[in-house]
């Protein structure tokens, strides 16, 4: 039986400094993560409990759709992220590292590699397939934007999985049962809120992806969803449908605007609408430093995940000098034919005139039509979405952003790694082919940390009783009356016979003190053994998120608890 006299944690009354968010300075406050540097954290023994419970859900789920544990090593030879490309294409996020005999070396911060790596030299035939892998390990990303205690870390523990596949079709109905399962992991975790979006896939390559996000202020992602329908995105994938009004066309003129740079001088100069504006927009190719010029509505921004996507490169904010040939400020189409990258998205696509720069300092154009004075140009979505812009399921301009966390996401990956790494099989008519490959990750203190920012009050987390630390912890008031502490113990005791889980407050603290302390332990039903109650023969049963508080007689409270506590649990489909 855990004693908190004997628990190896701190609790501290004050939030330490620099906590960001709720379960941030809770967490730090209750003792559950203790900061050894930039992204790096100790869990606690209390923290621990909760994690184990959390992958015993997520062990279930797996194993229940087939899928089969192994373990990857974290440290790995940097010659597998070279024969998949990523050894360069990824950059300082990969961890590099040079062994004692010279070997180049990486640590994991996911597996693909690893994954193909162990199973191509297993699988061989096509009467094997599919079959899917998964794991739950430490991984290490050497994140820039550390934040939020375990929300945004640089070592944490995951879960992945790997599917491989020999058709597309039997891809989708597997990626379906992760898709599911995944459902059911949050549902049971504590927070069935969670939604799924489609995303953008990224560095993990491939077409199809989601993402599974808790809806919450707190979130570092905008999410687009749909007043009208079910859709669901990430900002990074939802596609901009933009309906302009023509207008009528007019002829090119250049106008002086003195001192005018910004769009909002612009209309304010000319007196013109920002739909009416063609903005500009200055890039690097991140290899070359080459220019490149997106031009887009002016009361629009670029999304840089898709422009990146769509030139197949790593970009920058561009740095415009005195060399470039490049007028900040006053850029526009108009002469820089060929002399740079120039995208134009399709929010500027069927407006007859607009306003855009002359490529000269206090200059501008109006009239300007692009068929007319450049050409014919292939026009791509790189724009942001906006509230209330257009939905591409049922075409309603009823989308509206809200921000999430993101607490997992899976991938169609397709070839990307088999056909790098040559792994292949014999098909039935006994040609060689590379399987298709999906991919299904859950970052494991996210979802902890995740469930407290959405599940507490200004006193301590709130734990869902699937993943609480203990199911049941008894307070004893005045521990020091022999009464007191006996009841408690035998209490304690008869719980644990039935396999519920228990910590006693044994210490000789005043009831402020302990019930501050249990607070911040969250742990869902409280039982409060005192001097008082006993006198009158009963004990004090209460949730911890205040849903029930009762007294019962001390003959009957342990039957009490006991369906108390499996009714909860069988609520969220776990059991004792």
């Amino acid at each position: 039986m855990m004693k908190v006299s004997q628990l190896v944690t701190k609790r501290y009354k004050e939030t330490p400094a620099d906590c960001q968010i709720a379960s941030q300075a809770l967490m730090m406050r209750g003792g559950y993560i203790k900061s050894v540097g930039n992204g790096i954290y100790t869990l606690s023994p209390v923290t621990k409990r909760i994690q184990r419970k959390v992958e015993t859900i997520i062990r279930e789920e797996m194993d229940g759709i087939g899928c089969q544990e192994v373990l990857f090593p974290v440290a790995m030879p940097a010659s597998l992220w070279e024969e998949s490309g990523r050894y360069d294409s990824i950059g300082s996020e990969l961890l590099r590292f040079t062994d004692r005999s010279g070997g180049k070396m990486v640590l994991g911060m996911t597996h693909e590699e690893a994954a193909v790596q162990y199973a191509r030299d297993i699988v061989d035939s096509y009467t094997q397939y599919p079959f899917s892998i998964y794991q739950i390990q430490t991984k290490f990303r050497d994140e820039p934007r550390c934040r939020g205690g375990l929300i945004r870390v640089r070592e944490f523990t995951m879960k992945d999985a790997y599917s491989f596949h020999t058709s597309q079709e039997d891809l989708e109905r597997v990626y379906q049962d992760f898709y599911d399962a995944y459902h059911r992991v949050y549902a049971r975790a504590g927070i069935p809120q969670v939604v799924a979006v489609c995303s953008d896939s990224g560095m993990m390559g491939g077409k199809v992806s989601h993402e599974y996000m808790l809806l919450t202020d707190i979130g570092e992602d905008s999410i687009v969803l749909c007043g009208e329908c079910d859709y669901k995105a990430n900002m990074e994938a939802a596609p901009s449908i933009i309906t302009n009004e023509p207008g009528e066309k007019e002829d090119l003129k250049k106008v002086a605007t003195p001192g005018v740079k910004t769009i909002e001088d612009l209309c304010a100069f000319l007196k013109v609408d920002a739909k009416r504006t063609c903005k500009a927009v200055v890039y690097q190719e991140n290899l070359t430093d080459k220019f490149v010029l997106v031009f887009i509505r002016g009361d629009l921004d670029v999304n840089e995940t898709k422009l990146r996507n769509y030139l197949k490169c790593e970009i920058h904010p561009g740095v415009v000098t005195e060399e470039s040939g490049i007028a900040a400020g006053f850029i526009g189409p108009i002469e820089n034919k060929g002399k740079f990258t120039i995208v134009f998205d399709a929010s500027l696509k069927g407006i007859e005139s607009l306003v855009t720069g002359a490529n000269e300092n206090d200059t501008h154009y109006t009239g300007f039509n692009i068929a007319r004075d450049f050409g014919e140009v292939e026009y791509a979505d790189v724009a942001k979405v906006v509230e209330g812009g257009v939905c591409p399921v049922c075409g309603k301009p009823a989308l509206r952003i809200s921000r999430g966390i993101e607490v997992g996401n899976i991938f169609q990956l397709g070839k990307k790694y088999t056909e790098t790494m040559n792994m292949t099989y014999v098909d039935s008519d006994g040609s060689l082919k590379n399987p298709i490959m999906g991919c299904y990750g859950i970052g494991v203190g996210r979802l902890i940390a995740s469930v407290c920012e959405v599940s507490h009050d200004d006193y301590g987390p709130i734990w869902p009783i699937s993943i609480a630390p203990w199911h049941v912890q008894v307070c004893s008031l005045r521990a020091d009356q022999p009464e007191v502490a006996e009841t408690s113990e035998a209490l304690a005791k008869a719980l644990e016979a039935e396999g519920i889980e228990v910590i006693w407050d044994d210490r000789p603290v005043s009831a402020g003190f302990m019930f501050s302390d249990a607070d911040l332990l969250g742990v869902p039903v409280r039982v409060v053994v005192s001097p008082k109650g006993l006198k009158n023969g009963t004990i004090e049963i209460s949730a911890r998120d205040k849903s029930m508080q009762v007294k019962v007689p001390v003959d009957e409270a342990a039957g009490f608890i006991e369906k108390y506590v499996k009714d909860q649990l069988a609520a969220m489909n776990c059991r004792l």
